[in-house]
């Protein structure tokens, strides 16, 4: 079976070699760049990878749509510029596809980072994703929190995919602002009902999910940070909904 590693890229330069070395035992690289400004491109093509340019962003679903049509393998692991694939994984990946079967797809743990510290409660292990999966019939939707669409059934591999989710905390305020942003699109467009009441419910409650019903205390301050960002990116999502309805209503 031919293996395509897709990823999808802007301005990955400090990361996307790392990413496309641990993806040397598949078949073909394919990187979807969305209009880096840097170098990541170049140093894309160094690894071997076919860089395919693509500055039209309608969304990580739509992006992901756009790369596994653009794969050749019968297979595709998708996989983000801030991943690497560990020997194991690689390992377990080569095997499953070797083996006869019906699964459509596989699904693996992922193991993230936080500010330098693997998270291992809060929520975020063992946190399954589907990312290998046969690209006849596959599909993504959603723009945040995109979730694969596959004909049949999904299997699951036990190795974890490794994930550098934020490096500092200037980067976590980035994607909070950004990701709520797009939260906040989503909410508007469902018709769902947001207020500042609500807003500040919803915060607190994701920092009590995190921090004590999901024991992200067991992570240390790091666990606490992850549980304030976390209250954060809900308020500022709900809030900005609210915001939103607001403006739209006739003064």
């Amino acid at each position: 079976m031919r293996l395509t590693a897709a990823v999808i890229t802007k301005n990955e330069e400090r990361q996307i070699e790392r990413c496309l070395r641990s993806l040397a035992f598949c078949d073909e690289l394919l990187v979807l760049d969305s209009g880096s400004t840097d170098r990541t491109r170049e140093l894309a093509a160094a690894c071997g990878a076919r860089v395919l340019l693509d500055p039209d962003w309608r969304g990580f679903a739509t992006q992901r749509n756009r790369a596994l049509a653009a794969a050749r393998g019968e297979w595709v692991l998708m996989v983000d510029a801030d991943e690497w694939v560990p020997t194991e994984l690689a390992d377990a990946i080569r095997a499953a596809l070797a083996a006869p079967g019906a699964h459509a797809a596989f699904r693996m743990p992922r193991l993230s980072s936080y500010c330098g510290q693997d998270m291992r409660h809060g929520g975020w292990w063992p946190d399954h994703v589907t990312r290998l999966m046969r690209r006849a019939g596959s599909r993504y939707e959603g723009e945040i929190h995109e979730r694969c669409i596959v004909p049949g059934a999904v299997g699951t591999l036990t190795p974890a995919l490794r994930h550098e989710s934020f490096r500092d905390l200037d980067q976590v305020l980035a994607k909070v602002n950004a990701y709520s942003s797009a939260g906040a699109r989503e909410l508007v467009a469902a018709g769902r009902p947001a207020s500042l009441e609500r807003a500040l419910l919803k915060g607190a409650w994701a920092f009590v999910r995190t921090y004590l019903l999901r024991a992200g205390f067991l992570d240390g301050r790091r666990g606490l940070m992850l549980a304030i960002s976390n209250a954060e990116g809900t308020y500022y999502r709900v809030a900005k909904a609210w915001l939103a309805a607001q403006q739209d209503k006739p003064r």
